[in-house]
């Protein structure tokens, strides 16, 4: 779906941006803080880490970002971006809560499932979500499952007939979740097939036929396989989002195919980490005067031209939030109800 970019759009982030410039701290004399900031980063490097391989859209965003947002930034610091895969990211979101320079100069873009994965006390976390320091959110993401045409597994009900084995990308990735949570609230039979290092990855593998499918977000696939959706190549076995998207009115979402509203309360409880999207995040305790200055210069990024026009090209969707935004959804995670969480909790650490 391409991103229609009206002049009222662009004037609604100008002033999100004025507004969380004048958010900024004043205890401190007026023009400290922004001259300690602006000091800082002049001829710094910025670090971002993007916890998976290349080619799905956290690696999209995740590079976008470094080449624009540096020019926004007083001091036009260098932006030098890596790929730390590993656990379905949470490597990368331990390292930046335990390890990292906590000085503004190390950012991350990990899992969507970053705040879902602690609330579920999952092994493999070694940080506090809330304690992280978000910058902003460059989209959500709308996810889809599907498996390759010669799969016996079309729609979601022959998936409840027949053993698929799908691509997994680790233990706190959506790619092994929602199999997980599927087969135990919606009846399917999926075989997760673990290590593969990035969406990507899965699907090639699946043309090697080496699984029968795998999970991608609805823009990667329609963007980078064009010819599987015109061909017919791939079934579209179902959507993760709360309701159906326009391109895909006849893929019913998790929520429609989970047997019972218990289900459908868990389900709707770990969908909610799409919201969370493609959000750029810190290390806890960065100075208060750095975060508003990258706040700020995210703000600007969203607005730049050249930026959009990127945007536009790749036909990504694009639904920025603010790092406030996505803070409140971190806490919105945290504060779910524990019996829900529980039963999640369950189902997704059985072997």
């Amino acid at each position: 779906m391409r991103v229609q970019l009206p002049n009222a759009w662009i004037q609604i982030h100008r002033a999100a941006a004025l507004a969380l410039t004048l958010a900024m701290p004043t205890s401190a004399p007026a023009v400290a803080a922004p001259e300690l900031a602006d000091q800082f980063f002049k001829g710094k490097v910025i670090n971002l880490y993007i916890g998976f391989a290349t080619g799905g859209t956290y690696d999209y965003f995740g590079r976008l970002t470094g080449r624009f947002i540096g020019r926004h930034i007083p001091g036009n610091p260098t932006v030098v971006v890596q790929n730390m895969p590993g656990t379905g990211s949470l490597q990368a979101a331990n390292y930046l809560y335990a390890q990292a320079p906590r000085d503004g100069t190390a950012w991350g873009v990990v899992t969507q499932t970053l705040a879902i994965e602690e609330a579920l006390r999952s092994p493999a976390v070694r940080y506090k979500a809330a304690e992280l320091t978000w910058i902003g959110r460059i989209s959500s993401a709308l996810e889809v499952y599907f498996t390759w045409k010669t799969s016996k597994a079309r729609t979601i009900e022959d998936a409840r007939l027949y053993e698929t084995p799908v691509a997994g990308t680790g233990a706190g990735s959506p790619s092994e979740g929602y199999p997980r949570l599927l087969n135990a609230l919606a009846g399917t039979r999926f075989k997760i097939i673990s290590g593969y290092p990035g969406s990507t990855q899965g699907m090639m593998a699946m043309e090697r036929g080496e699984v029968d499918g795998g999970l991608s977000s609805w823009n990667t696939l329609k963007r980078t396989r064009p010819s599987w959706i015109e061909k017919g190549d791939v079934n579209l076995l179902v959507q993760y989002g709360a309701e159906r998207h326009p391109d895909l009115r006849n893929v019913p979402t998790a929520l429609e195919a989970t047997q019972t509203a218990e289900g459908r309360r868990a389900f709707a409880f770990y969908i909610s980490g799409a919201e969370l999207g493609r959000s750029l995040v810190m290390p806890p305790e960065v100075p208060a005067d750095r975060v508003n200055l990258l706040r700020t210069a995210f703000q600007a990024m969203l607005q730049d031209p050249e930026f959009l026009a990127e945007i536009e090209k790749s036909g990504q969707e694009f639904q920025p939030a603010s790092g406030e935004r996505v803070e409140r959804l971190v806490r919105e995670v945290a504060n779910a109800p524990r019996d829900i969480v529980d039963r999640v909790e369950a189902i997704l650490r059985v072997k």
